[in-house]
């Protein structure tokens, strides 16, 4: 049995929840439900305007571990955060979680100005996320980074797609895709978001041919990734590179293909309060359920549940008992 069941490389984030309404994105250049890179003048900027905020530890990838660790799942993540305030609070609260996390923290070379990562995220009255990430001090995450003997104790790699964005971080991928692989490990990708599909649609869809097991993507991601307006369309171009998809579709729930079959899972209806880590959440789960032997299937609605909790409030991690909640909807 391998020490981890999955193990996370992300973007390790603070993030800074405010409300706010539809004028206040508008009167600050914001552009509604995906996530913008900002400079640290702009945070500071943004910061000092919003609301009251609540400071939650946070990254796409860490949210996605996060939930595993939840489960009881074996798990860890690279991530690098500063000897700060912020860096401390997202150290304590991903391994409280119960993850293993010993990613060296960033030293006076990777830029001295540089802070810990924070993602602001504002949340309008319908419950969309409109992301403004200042990745500071992780996106010199590099392939010195990387624990070559941690990813080969992995069962699975989860790799997020914002994590593209940084000068070594194509290199730190690559690092640990070869050590996992190299030891019979697996690789999940997820997209992460359409723009950054824009951005680096050239490498992932190299990565995606090469070396991915699992494709993790919601409906405008995976339509940016195949550039097509037509779902199923796109969605047969990614079963036909990959052995198993996992696309949701918001309140239309999740399309899951393995092996060219495909299914459909429905989403569980609750009143959406912040969508942030909805799709986290959801890749959580749905590899919990993988590595403790459930069918894509069934693990396609542990993902869809988790994904209804964690949008249920304010924040990116679970606040109710997930594996409760399976058993409640049948699932476990």
């Amino acid at each position: 049995m391998k020490k981890f069941q999955v193990v996370g490389i992300g973007n390790a984030l603070v993030d800074v929840l405010s409300n706010c309404d539809e004028a206040f994105l508008a009167e600050n250049g914001v552009d509604k439900g995906i996530m913008q890179l900002i400079d640290m003048d702009r945070a500071v900027q943004l910061y000092d305007r919003v609301g009251p905020a609540q400071e939650i530890s946070g990254g796409s990838a860490a949210n996605t571990i996060a939930g595993i660790a939840h489960l009881g799942g074996r798990t860890a993540y690279v991530g690098k955060v500063k000897d700060d305030q912020l860096g401390h609070i997202f150290a304590h609260d991903l391994r409280a979680q119960g993850a293993v996390y010993e990613t060296r923290f960033a030293g006076p070379e990777a830029e001295a100005e540089a802070e810990t990562g924070r993602c602001i995220v504002l949340v309008t009255p319908d419950g969309e996320r409109s992301m403004n990430t200042y990745l500071g001090v992780t996106e010199f995450l590099e392939a010195s980074d990387i624990d070559e003997a941690q990813m080969a104790q992995a069962e699975w790699i989860y790799l997020e797609g914002y994590r593209f964005d940084g000068p070594g971080s194509h290199a730190a991928f690559a690092k640990a895709i070869a050590a996992a692989r190299g030891a019979g490990g697996r690789v999940a990708l997820t997209l992460s978001d359409p723009f950054c599909v824009e951005r680096h649609r050239d490498a992932f869809r190299r990565m995606i041919a090469e070396d991915v097991d699992l494709l993790f993507a919601n409906r405008a991601e995976i339509l940016s990734m195949y550039q097509t307006d037509d779902l199923d369309d796109a969605i047969a171009r990614a079963a036909a590179e990959v052995e198993l998809v996992a696309c949701t579709e918001s309140e239309k729930g999740a399309h899951i293909v393995e092996n060219g079959t495909r299914m459909h899972v429905p989403a569980i209806p609750t009143r959406v309060v912040d969508a942030t880590g909805a799709g986290d959440l959801f890749a959580g789960a749905f590899l919990w359920g993988l590595v403790e032997g459930h069918g894509a299937e069934n693990a396609g609605r542990m993902g869809c549940i988790a994904a209804s909790e964690v949008i249920s409030h304010i924040g990116a991690r679970a606040q109710t008992d997930l594996a409760g909640l399976f058993r409640k909807h049948g699932v476990l």
